[in-house]
């Protein structure tokens, strides 16, 4: 039986299955029938459903599932680097290797196995990361889906190298929404942030809550630990916790930019918007022996909820 059988001994609702290129994806239920669905190609989020069916993430309609080429959609993990400088392909390399699951994961905190069907996944470098980047690390990746249907992804970064290394981290969340003109993010007032379109150079943010006209492209620094989402059509509201990430990147490429995308769809910006929990202004530096854990959950309620209850 080999992983599958390593798997069901966690009494969870878990199915292997093989994705569009025969790789092995994990599928996670609840007993209220919310599903997440965990590439081991990327170890990424590729689907998070609620109870009725309904897809919460967005993957563009024409994302192409062809290794080594990340997924546009879901929620590619972005590390070690945000971004694109260097020798290291954009948003670093682990969102483009195969992933293993983790048969003996170190344990976790008892909340954040209670209750929830859960994979663990496990990336290591090759001896081509290697060349690109020296450093010797385990990345584990956690993805629970709880009874009530939130999602929530730990990653742990452990430095197995003989000196200190830094890297840049991100959850790359694709969030469906029904239109980027009806959606506000709050949570993100009066911070600075850093504007991609501007060689990023600081801005203080102005409004009472982002709202959306054009290309965004920015990461708001030092952000509180819970975001909301508000989509007025739908009438959701889309809650981001995070520990351990102290940046939040907000991207949508608008009809300009969507345009110039092979793996995008020219009107698909209407539909989408990525909240990244984040590491990106200050890298985390690890000693040897050291590990770093960020967390991201994220959870989807009625939009009748002010964000007084959200504890911003």
């Amino acid at each position: 039986m080999g992983h599958s059988a390593a798997i069901w001994d966690y009494r969870a609702a878990i199915e292997i299955t093989k994705d569009w290129n025969g790789i092995d994806q994990v599928v996670l239920r609840n007993p209220q029938g919310a599903t997440a669905k965990v590439c081991l190609q990327g170890g990424q989020v590729a689907s998070w459903r609620n109870e009725k069916g309904e897809e919460l993430l967005f993957t563009s309609s024409k994302a192409i599932f062809k290794p080594p080429k990340a997924i546009r959609g879901g929620i590619p993990i972005c590390f070690p680097q945000f971004g694109n400088c260097g020798s290291l392909e954009q948003h670093g390399f682990a969102r483009n290797r195969l992933w293993v699951i983790d048969d003996n994961p170190p344990p976790l905190h008892p909340n954040d196995s209670n209750g929830k069907s859960f994979v663990d996944l496990l990336l290591k470098p090759s001896e081509e990361d290697l060349k690109c980047w020296p450093h010797s690390f385990e990345l584990r990746l956690r993805v629970s889906l709880s009874a009530d249907g939130d999602l929530t992804l730990i990653s742990r970064v452990r430095n197995i190298n003989g000196k200190p290394f830094s890297f840049s981290f991100a959850y790359h969340t694709y969030l469906s929404v029904s239109d980027i003109s009806e959606v506000r993010i709050e949570g993100l007032e009066t911070l600075d942030y850093l504007d991609n379109l501007c060689q990023r150079e600081r801005f203080t943010e102005q409004g009472d809550a982002l709202t959306f006209e054009s290309e965004v492209d920015r990461v708001y620094l030092r952000c509180p630990s819970v975001i909301a989402v508000l989509d007025h059509e739908r009438k959701r509201t889309f809650v981001l916790k995070k520990e351990g990430l102290s940046d939040v990147v907000v991207w949508n490429p608008w009809e300009k930019k969507s345009k110039s995308m092979v793996d995008f769809g020219d009107e698909e910006y209407k539909q989408m918007l990525c909240v990244d929990a984040a590491a990106v202004e200050k890298p985390i530096t690890l000693k040897p022996g050291e590990e770093w854990t960020g967390r991201l959950q994220l959870l989807v309620v009625p939009s009748s909820f002010c964000s007084e209850q959200f504890e911003l």
